[in-house]
């Protein structure tokens, strides 16, 4: 799985959640809301650090971004795109099926 995080999303991160050099942010799959490609799913984050079981991650400006083994089950099949809505002022989650 691969994660892609735009630049506006990550001056958004940096900006509200005052990331700094060694910080991580984690997504998860949660109850509630809907993505592009799940019903009664939305796309959960934290401020957290990777544990060992890591499914996907990127790195941008020294910040950490991933997903775990314990949400394959929301992201299998699927590279995430972290974008940023300028209209909602916060981050989008765009699903890409992966080949």
């Amino acid at each position: 799985m691969n994660i892609s995080v735009t630049d506006k999303a990550v001056n958004w991160f940096e900006k509200e959640l005052m990331l700094e050099k060694g910080d991580a942010i984690r997504f998860f799959g949660k109850t509630y809301g809907n993505t592009e490609v799940h019903e009664g799913f939305s796309v959960g984050m934290s401020v957290d650090q990777p544990e060992d079981s890591v499914l996907g991650q990127t790195e941008v400006n020294g910040v950490t971004y991933f997903t775990n083994e314990h949400d394959h089950w929301f992201f299998s099949g699927y590279d995430l795109e972290v974008d940023y809505d300028e209209e909602k002022e916060e981050p989008i989650y765009h699903f890409h099926e992966t080949e």
